[in-house]
């Protein structure tokens, strides 16, 4: 089941709405370096499928979220103030990483986000997890797109009404993304050393959450590279 956020989560704070800002400033400047990215891998390992491309993708992001926890959780004596200004710091890191992530599966499966706001809707969904992919698929099925076949990635391409499905996505996102990120925070202001591992425990936790998503939206990696 999605996660249920409780209706009288404070979504307006100031985290949330960087929150928000950060995703759509970090889906519009690394789209084309996720892209350069997924080349440089191929141009790597030549001989390697779309399949073990995004194996190496998934590992990738994983490892740099699971980094990305603050040093200030394991120096001993940090201000409050100074630690949840790095929770802060660590929150656009995850986004960033998410987004490009995001962008290059989008790249092994030949799936053109470019057009419209595609490049957000699917971002959006991916960083929501099952609530993320349940919206996507609700809308897709109810547009008649379940019928075109293909992962729901691809069905969305064609998707009418984008910008209140991203608006819906939106709303959601910094719902969930307020929620999760003050639970960690808490784990985050342990004493030292404590803190870090819980950080570290807990952005690898989300990291997966993101990496299933992804395979639930983009579906199985294609046999082969395309031709051209």
């Amino acid at each position: 089941m999605p996660e249920r956020v409780p209706a009288d989560t404070d979504v307006s704070g100031p985290l949330a709405g960087i929150a928000t800002g950060a995703l759509r400033k970090a889906i519009r400047s690394q789209a084309g370096a996720a892209r350069a990215y997924v080349r440089k891998l191929r141009e790597n390992h030549p001989d390697e499928s779309p399949a073990r491309i995004r194996d190496r993708l998934d590992s990738r992001f994983l490892s740099a979220v699971t980094a990305a926890v603050g040093a200030t959780a394991a120096v001993p004596g940090v201000g409050t103030i100074v630690a949840f200004g790095a929770i802060g710091a660590e929150s656009l890191v995850f986004i960033e990483a998410a987004a490009f992530y995001t962008l290059a599966v989008a790249e092994v499966h030949g799936v053109d986000v470019r057009v419209g706001e595609h490049e957000e809707l699917l971002v959006m969904t991916v960083m929501l997890g099952a609530s993320g992919t349940a919206i996507l698929a609700n809308a897709v099925s109810t547009s008649g797109g379940a019928s075109a076949g293909g992962s729901l990635a691809g069905r969305s391409l064609g998707l009418p009404g984008l910008k209140e499905v991203n608006r819906r996505m939106v709303s959601r996102f910094a719902r969930k993304f307020a929620v999760k990120r003050a639970t960690l925070a808490m784990g985050k202001l342990a004493p030292a050393g404590i803190g870090a591992a819980v950080g570290g425990w807990g952005n690898r936790r989300l990291g997966r959450t993101v990496v299933k998503a992804a395979a639930t939206t983009f579906g199985t990696p294609p046999d082969s590279w395309p031709s051209t």
